[in-house]
């Protein structure tokens, strides 16, 4: 038998948990889900046991997870994802970032560690359509690229950027929250706008990238549009994305992009950009 890529998820929440299942269930011929990290010992052990795994891949720190992977899947938070990536990519493992918005200020380092320690950076396109056609467009000149995302006013519970500015409890109509650079829409809004750090690493960078986030109770699913502009194309894509079941705050799409991503890395096949 060929040798199993062995992937280590970091983080046991919504996402973590999603994707540590489907390795451990659907990927077994060329993957096995070798340890299982959380800050909170409880929910791994918790995992472990629901999707039938032994207790053994429970371990108690980082460090002890990246020495028994060989892909590490960070699924924590965006305080957490460069520490967690600097030092998998440090000790020779490869990293698949889910909290893509704590990369922003370090992808030069991350670049330079990845051909350094010859390891690989993998960032699934998340919950937005058009990425492969950015990356695309870039080639010939983009002029513009901009986001605007509506969710419902539940989604930006516990945003602090919102809970200072806005008070959302009863609004009626849509509320603009935010009008800026991508690179500040992730700082303000870190468990909300991932795609739009997706957007500024694939396309022309986190400052020329424009974000608009609403609030709209309307809504009751994460929308994303984009609209690029460039020499080759204009595009223009709307994606209406249905709720996570365990995270309101994240969209399924996002979960089963990145189980996308990692057949992508076992497939010797691979289709699009």
């Amino acid at each position: 038998m060929e040798k199993r890529l062995k992937i280590g998820v970091v983080g046991c929440g919504a996402i973590g948990s999603s994707l540590a299942k489907e390795i451990a269930c659907n990927m077994r011929d060329c993957a096995c889900l070798s340890t299982l990290y959380d800050i909170k010992m409880d929910r791994a052990r918790d995992l472990a046991g629901k999707i039938g795994c032994s207790p053994g891949i429970c371990v108690g720190s980082l460090r002890e997870l990246i020495k028994r992977s060989s892909l590490v899947v960070e699924a924590s938070s965006a305080m957490a994802s460069w520490g967690i990536a600097r030092k998998s990519l440090s000790s020779g493992s490869s990293i698949m970032v889910m909290s893509v918005g704590g990369m922003v200020g370090h992808w030069d380092e991350l670049y330079k560690l990845c051909l350094k320690k010859k390891t690989m950076a993998y960032f699934p396109s998340g919950a937005i359509s058009g990425v492969d056609a950015l990356k695309g467009a870039k080639a010939a000149g983009i002029r513009s690229v901009v986001l605007t995302t509506r969710k419902n006013p539940k989604a930006f519970s516990g945003v602090d950027y919102v809970k200072k500015h806005f008070d959302l409890s009863g609004i009626k109509s849509d509320k603009l929250l935010f009008k800026g650079d991508a690179a500040r829409a992730v700082k303000y809004f870190p468990q909300n706008v991932n795609v739009a750090a997706i957007l500024g690493l694939a396309g022309i960078g986190m400052h020329k990238t424009q974000v608009r986030i609403i609030a709209s109770p309307e809504v009751n699913r994460n929308i994303h549009e984009i609209e690029i502009i460039s020499d080759a194309a204009k595009i223009f894509t709307r994606t209406e994305n249905v709720l996570h079941p365990q995270n309101p705050k994240t969209s399924f799409l996002a979960v089963l992009a990145a189980i996308a991503t990692l057949r992508q890395i076992l497939n010797p096949v691979r289709i699009g950009t």
